[in-house]
């Protein structure tokens, strides 16, 4: 319970006192407020302390307290954008773990503005309306920048190269610490333009050592990675709980888990058999098992507040930087084979045609007959030798394919977006050297549990929407009309008609693919038709989910990775009186921040799994470099253009100052560079050999050369696909562009 003293204000008394002084309010400042002495002054200490735990405040720098979300009286700010003639800032310590730091507009005092991007104030702050403004009372020294990135040197000089392929400058080292060349380092920037140099402020190590990329993408972006001994310590005494009473025994049932073969965890399981129920005749009755995280991971204890600071485990190829301790995530939570795990258990009834006919949940308590990767079980289904007991096949995988066969049904019906675009896989060895890279190999039984999982997950957000509970939907919302109208234009160097007045749904995209199915750039179609989708997001508001072509859709099926999950379970919980771990009320109140949130830590993570994968093809790629290689045009801009390597992924320039004397006319609506003396042309999707010039590890970029010499030729003449012949449009010159590029217009 939390502590209370006869004597001391109240949490809402303090609450209202920090937000109504007019100076920065310490301990001290509170105790004079309320009048509190000698032991008094004790036992609120141990009140603040609570508050602080239960995340109803947050001391600023100073001691100074302030609610948690809000911004101090009095604080530390730095600019970040300029918004017309007004400077934007933002807290540059902010406390509230899980909290994005709110924006401030900054009140200048003169006519001119002496702030720029960058710049430091300590200032008074105040809420105004619907945010936050800022007077400025001093000017600060500016902040250090830290930079990662690998020394190297020139002559007696050590040199910073960032590892990021965006930033081409380099900084002198004023101070290189315990760094020396070859070592990748943090470093912070010092000094002001022209006259920036860096001081490394930490060693990590050797940039190309196995198992490094994946801690430069850590570094880059921020990602928590250590646990505090503390919360270990409360991981370790949650997970030896009893699995308490009430629970629904379902041990007697063959429940598998099929994952990948390298899957680090299991947060799912999968049950199905035939429903003997007369009123659902060629129906199946299914159970798909989650872990019960809610169980262990309360609201408000350290591990909840550290899980929805990280919002998600983060995968890379050599490693994962997991939501939870691993004694929850890898140990007490996954679901093993043979033993006891708490579960979240959403009971289906499926009709023969796929239709959820009805639904439920309980907390339950399950014992996995097996954990199977996809291709064990998709091997034993297709009759191949597998290590899967053929007892196991009959009576766990045939009766899940058979239902699955009625979910494809539904499917099929809904006609949900259909993207089979290739995964990148990394396979490294036991010292975490590369092995291969090559697109992972897609399944019928990868297609099973996405349609079970999608399933369960519709029964989520339908099962709280009944309940009237909150609910933290995954929304996806259709295309915006100018990317429509890029997607048309685009379509239209294909000859493929695309009407902008029609109703857009998956199935008008999936009609576009059937369309060139046989085509060679099916694969170049379909990534610019993902390009014109939006980004999927979590929210408590339900705007439907375009891709999938369903109306509601929560995450329900992996909260061992996502807080999202975590918070969909203890709605249910909480809605369905199924015991202890379920939503609070101030929890329901903040969904909309924590789905802000844990949407921008999901695309943090996805852009730093995916730096990663770029530098280990780069790494593999490194042995290669002065061969010819097959690649495909992803992308043509005036400067140039990419190429991926085919099969393996990873993006290289060629510069268009190295195709040639000649000038080349860039033709935007086309994406096609041409020469105009040659008839040359460069155009997306064009599959061409270069030569490779340069593959960088520690940044991920690849640098492209023509093969000089070779019998790879660019296209001549026309247009590259039988489309229309665009030559007599007029060019013109445009300033800035490179001197070798003339440049059409749309």
């Amino acid at each position: 319970m939390p502590r209370q003293t006869p004597g001391l204000p109240s949490r809402q008394q303090i609450l209202d006192f920090i937000a109504s002084s007019d100076t920065p309010a310490g301990k001290r400042e509170i105790a004079r407020a309320f009048g509190l002495n000698g032991a008094d002054k004790i036992a609120l200490k141990a009140l603040l302390k609570d508050m602080a735990d239960e995340g109803l405040i947050d001391s600023a720098p100073g001691r100074a307290f302030h609610k948690m979300g809000g911004v101090p009286k009095v604080t530390v700010l730095r600019i970040v954008d300029v918004d017309g003639s007004t400077p934007v800032a933002v807290p540059e310590n902010w406390q509230a773990e899980g909290t994005p730091p709110p924006r401030l507009r900054v009140v200048e005092r003169g006519r001119r503005s002496a702030l720029g991007v960058g710049d430091r104030i300590l200032a008074r702050t105040e809420e105004a309306g619907q945010g936050w403004i800022a007077h400025p009372m001093k000017k600060l020294a500016r902040g250090e920048e830290l930079v990662l990135g690998v020394l190297h040197r020139e002559g007696d000089r050590l040199w910073l190269k960032s590892v990021d392929k965006r930033e081409r400058r380099e900084w002198p080292v004023s101070d290189a610490g315990d760094g020396d060349a070859g070592d990748l380092v943090l470093a912070e920037k010092t000094g002001r333009p022209p006259r920036i140099t860096v001081k490394v402020s930490e060693r990590l190590g050797d940039p190309f050592a196995p198992r490094s990329f994946s801690l430069i993408a850590i570094h880059k972006h921020n990602i928590p990675n250590v646990f505090s001994e503390d919360l270990i310590a409360e991981a370790e005494k949650s997970a030896r709980q009893d699995l308490g009473q009430g629970r629904e025994d379902l041990r007697h049932l063959p429940i598998v888990a099929i994952d990948p073969a390298d899957a680090r965890d299991h947060d799912d399981a999968v049950w199905a058999v035939p429903d003997e129920d007369p009123a659902n005749p060629g129906g199946f009755r299914a159970i798909v098992a989650i872990a019960d995280v809610s169980f262990y991971v309360r609201t408000g204890s350290l591990l909840d507040r550290e899980a929805r600071k990280r919002g998600n485990s983060v995968y890379f190829p050599d490693r994962v930087v997991p939501m939870l301790p691993e004694t929850l995530s890898a140990d007490i939570c996954s679901l093993k084979e043979g033993a006891d795990r708490a579960a979240l258990a959403c009971h289906l009834v499926i009709s023969a045609e796929g239709a959820l006919k009805s639904f439920r949940f309980t907390r339950a308590l399950v014992r996995i007959a097996a954990n199977i990767a996809y291709e064990d079980a998709q091997a034993a289904i297709d009759g191949e030798p597998a290590s899967v007991p053929a007892e196991l096949v009959d009576v766990a995988l045939r009766p899940l394919w058979a239902c699955w066969a009625a979910l494809s049904k539904a499917r099929d019906r809904r006609e949900p977006l259909d993207l089979d675009l290739p995964e990148r896989r990394v396979v490294l060895d036991e010292k975490g050297r590369i092995l291969s890279v090559a697109p992972r190999e897609r399944l019928d039984a990868h297609r099973l549990i996405e349609d079970f999982m999608i399933a369960a997950n519709v029964a989520a957000a339908k099962a709280l929407e009944a309940k009237k509970a909150p609910v933290m939907y995954r929304d996806h919302e259709p295309p915006s009309r100018e990317k429509l109208v890029t997607l048309k234009e685009y379509l239209k160097s294909f000859d493929l008609e695309f009407a902008l007045g029609q109703v857009i749904r998956p199935a008008t995209f999936n009609q576009i693919l059937k369309g060139v199915a046989e085509s060679d750039h099916r694969q170049e179609i379909m990534e610019q038709v993902l390009r014109t989708q939006t980004q999927a997001y979590y929210s408590p508001a339900n705007t439907g989910h375009f891709g999938l072509s369903l109306g509601s859709y929560a995450h329900f099926t992996s909260p061992i990775r996502r807080y999202a999950d975590l918070v969909v379970h203890r709605s249910l919980v909480s809605a369905h009186a199924l015991g202890p771990g379920g939503l609070t009320a101030d929890e329901a109140e903040g969904m909309e921040r924590i789905g802000e949130t844990i949407s921008q830590y999901e695309r943090r993570a996805m852009e730093a799994e995916r730096e990663t994968i770029d530098r280990y093809v780069a790494a593999f790629l490194a042995t290669r470099v002065g061969e010819l290689i097959d690649t495909r045009i992803t992308g043509v801009q005036n400067f140039g253009f990419f190429a991926t390597v085919v099969g393996l992924g990873g993006d290289g320039l060629v510069p268009v100052s190295t195709l040639g004397d000649e000038h080349f006319h860039y033709d935007e609506a086309m994406q096609a560079l041409t020469g105009e003396s040659t008839g040359d042309r460069y155009v997306r999707g064009q599959e061409i050999k270069l030569r490779l010039a340069e593959a960088n590890p520690i940044s991920g970029a690849l640098r492209f050369e023509l093969a000089e010499g070779s019998s790879q030729r660019p296209m001549r003449g026309g247009p590259p696909r039988g489309g229309r012949d665009r030559k007599d449009r007029t060019t013109a010159v445009r300033r800035g562009r490179p001197a070798n590029i003339r440049h059409k217009g749309r």
